[in-house]
């Protein structure tokens, strides 16, 4: 069985601790066994020194769409074309984040359950990627945000059925849309959509079957609507008030705020292709998710990194960026590390073997010229990347 010796470096370890000096961990069989600091142990395989390096756990991305092509107007793009192009996509999608970094991702939101094909194709070892948990179609009100890759449903019953064929398709998480939003034309995104009465059934179905729920809500009362439904997490965020805020730290609901996704359609604009309806939507809620951020930041609300990867120039790895604006919004450089580590392996239920680097947990890791602390720069330029203890080519 290989093993491996890494030694030398500055271990950053995921978990928010003091970085360590002088690390070194040994990885065999996909997982370290052994990790300290000072004189590494005598060894008697593969030895790699990584002094003047920093090592840090692969980044888990709360908030992908791994078959959306960021694009002016990824939704039509989607519309038009087969599943099997749609696949291919998503195939070419997952190799982007994995060299961006992120080793671990949750897809909220596909077509014709290509998610969960994409997801399986990874395990086995057909198709080279970040593991991921995957929710299949979204529920969501008839017309309502995301009705082109969701299902479509009307009350309780309904929506509780709905919740029931994803995780018989195999969801892991079951997504549900709480407001309107951006991409979806004649829908606003402070707008409520699904009652707390219509959420409410399926979130209880999903934590029946001991699976999480993550609900797309932008507007305050859609937000209120969905925490009060018994939601895991609240995607974007964009219209917080201070009793949202006192709901999600009472009931420990987390956060995860994709500051990249408006940013991006401001940034590229009508001209890039982007919808008008699109760039309208985004210029207006973009200085509110912000403020909303912060404050809920400052609150001590639980933050887990999520990008929403595939809407307009929203690249697959676009990770870093998100971070680097987190932090532009005040959160501490060591935070924002956290939030994409520890935090967002909490939050998708897979802390037990991923987001932080420690003994008995699986060898996913970055490796860095530069401290991340002193300069977030370096993560658009990571030397190396590790999945499942193999270097990620």
């Amino acid at each position: 069985m290989e093993k491996t010796l890494y030694k030398g470096f500055r271990l950053i370890d995921g978990s928010g601790s003091v970085p360590t000096e002088k690390a070194y961990f040994v990885v065999e069989d996909k997982k370290i066994t052994t990790l300290g600091s000072g004189k590494a142990p005598e060894f008697d395989g593969l030895v790699v020194d990584l002094e003047g390096k920093t090592v840090m756990p692969g980044m888990i991305n709360s908030h992908v769409h791994i078959t959306m092509e960021p694009v002016g107007d990824p939704t039509s793009l989607m519309i038009k074309e087969s599943p099997a192009k749609t696949a291919l996509r998503g195939t070419a999608n997952l190799k982007k984040h994995l060299k961006a970094g992120t080793t671990f991702f949750r897809d909220l939101g596909a077509p014709a359950g290509i998610d969960f094909d994409l997801r399986d194709a990874v395990k086995e070892g057909l198709i080279e990627g970040p593991e991921f948990l995957a929710a299949g179609k979204c529920v969501t009100m008839t017309g309502g945000h995301g009705w082109f890759m969701g299902r479509e449903a009307d009350g309780p019953e309904e929506t509780r059925k709905a919740a029931r064929e994803q995780l018989r398709a195999g969801a892991d998480v079951v997504k549900i849309m709480a407001t309107g939003g951006v991409l979806t034309k004649g829908v606003e995104p402070g707008s409520p959509q699904l009652s707390m009465e219509e959420m409410k059934t399926a979130v209880v179905e999903a934590h029946k079957a001991g699976k999480k729920t993550a609900t797309h809500a932008q507007g305050t009362e859609g937000i209120k609507n969905a925490i009060l439904a018994g939601i895991d997490s609240v995607e974007h965020g964009i219209f917080l008030d201070d009793e949202t805020i006192g709901l999600m730290l009472e009931k420990g609901v987390y956060l995860v705020p994709t500051l990249v996704a408006p940013y991006f359609i401001v940034k590229n604009g009508v001209e890039a292709g982007i919808p008008q309806f699109a760039v309208d939507k985004s210029n207006y809620v973009m200085k509110f998710h912000m403020e909303s951020f912060t404050k809920a930041y400052k609150a001590g609300v639980k933050i887990a990194m999520g990008t929403d990867s595939g809407t307009p120039f929203n690249l697959h790895g676009s990770a870093p960026m998100e971070l680097k604006l987190m932090v532009e919004c005040g959160m501490t450089p060591m935070d924002a590390l956290v939030s994409s580590t520890k935090s967002s392996a909490q939050l998708l239920g897979i802390d037990k073997d991923y987001g932080t680097l420690e003994e008995g947990k699986f060898a996913d890791f970055l490796v860095l010229d530069e401290n991340p602390l002193e300069n977030l720069d370096t993560l658009f330029k990571i030397n190396k990347v590790f999945k499942l203890g193999k270097e990620v080519r």
